[in-house]
């Protein structure tokens, strides 16, 4: 059967993370593809990918910035589809260096915006974070300027390059969040360090979401922000199966308070957002631009409208300790 991505060179920023690792891996598994171009600045996490792609001559490697605008432009040539990973995506390393947040994350963001423009791409998927929403600290903020960036694209250039985002919580196998965070501190210290039992995450499967978003790229038309319906539980019940699993009677759970920038709950669609928020096949949210497109407005007038106020992390699906367990043992890369 045909697919949108046959013959074609997909260009992903940032590519060699564990989003990038699961995107390339996947691709190669579904698709007949001309070339995959990884393109990002860190040496050792590209040999890394080399090895863990060894024979698969698809795959093409390059070092570069995004910030790097003249690179970047030249690195992306001949590519139809463009997968916009590239972040600095920790929290405190955004707060405690402000202006490389925004030089990475702002002007980057527009340095792949233009030069996907002026290389005709097809269409450009921006990979963004529930830390957009209401932004609470510097990286959401920035990371808020490029969601809107992306969307606005749409309308300030005369160009049939279609951009797109598509908005995440917390993805389980991606470098920084809870669950690894957790099992490396229990095996090394036997402590989990909590910073508020009560506090909610949404949580869902690297491969579970990738696949999600080879499909919200087929139906895109550009403008649109993708929401996956992710479920959520508390930090109480992950650090409880965390512990379980790889844990010993005396693990110890440690209470550390709320670090700067953190939020209690973690919101995909905000009150600002509801009322232009549509339910789409079940399994998303599409929030829509301000500015108003004919095809938009046929594609998406007759849905319904999301039926919450807000769409977070305490009001989504909660998953209990053994669905949770479940989720986690179906994690491969987590029983290593």
């Amino acid at each position: 059967m045909y697919s949108m991505f046959d013959n074609k060179t997909i260009f992903i920023t940032g590519g060699t993370g564990s989003w990038g690792n699961e995107l390339v891996t996947q691709l190669l598994e579904k698709y007949n593809l001309k070339e995959i171009r990884i393109y990002s600045r860190g040496e050792h996490k590209q040999v890394e990918m080399r090895q863990r792609f060894l024979n698969h001559t698809k795959l093409k490697f390059i070092i570069g910035d995004i910030r790097d605008k003249n690179v970047l432009g030249h690195a992306m040539k001949g590519s139809h589809y463009v997968f916009h990973l590239a972040a600095l995506k920790h929290v405190p390393v955004c707060e405690e260096n402000p202006w490389e947040a925004v030089l990475t994350n702002i002007y980057g963001t527009q340095n792949v915006i233009e030069c996907a423009i002026e290389n005709w791409v097809e269409k450009v998927v921006d990979i963004s974070t529930d830390k957009a929403v209401d932004p609470f600290n510097h990286y959401g903020c920035t990371k808020a300027c490029g969601e809107k960036m992306i969307i606005n694209a749409n309308i300030n250039y005369d160009s049939a390059t279609k951009f797109v985002c598509i908005r995440w919580g917390n993805v389980i196998g991606t470098n920084g969040s809870v669950i690894p965070l957790f099992k490396r501190l229990i095996r090394e210290k036997n402590e989990v360090t909590v910073t508020d039992n009560s506090m909610t995450r949404f949580l869902m499967s690297t491969r579970g979401a990738i696949g999600l978003v080879f499909h919200a790229l087929e139906h895109a038309l550009g403008g649109e922000i993708f929401v996956m319906r992710m479920p959520a539980t508390t930090l109480d019940i992950i650090t409880d199966v965390m512990i379980e699993l790889f844990g010993t009677p005396d693990t110890k759970r440690t209470i550390i308070g709320v670090r700067p920038g953190e939020k209690y709950s973690e919101v995909l669609v905000s009150k600002n957002e509801a009322p232009t928020t549509k339910v789409f096949d079940n399994q998303y949210y599409v929030i829509l631009p301000q500015f108003r497109s004919p095809e938009l407005d046929k594609r998406y007038g007759n849905m319904d409208v999301i039926n919450t106020k807000e769409f977070n992390s305490s009001n989504a699906y909660q998953l209990d300790r053994h669905e949770l367990k479940e989720l986690l043992r179906n994690e491969k890369w987590l029983w290593n």
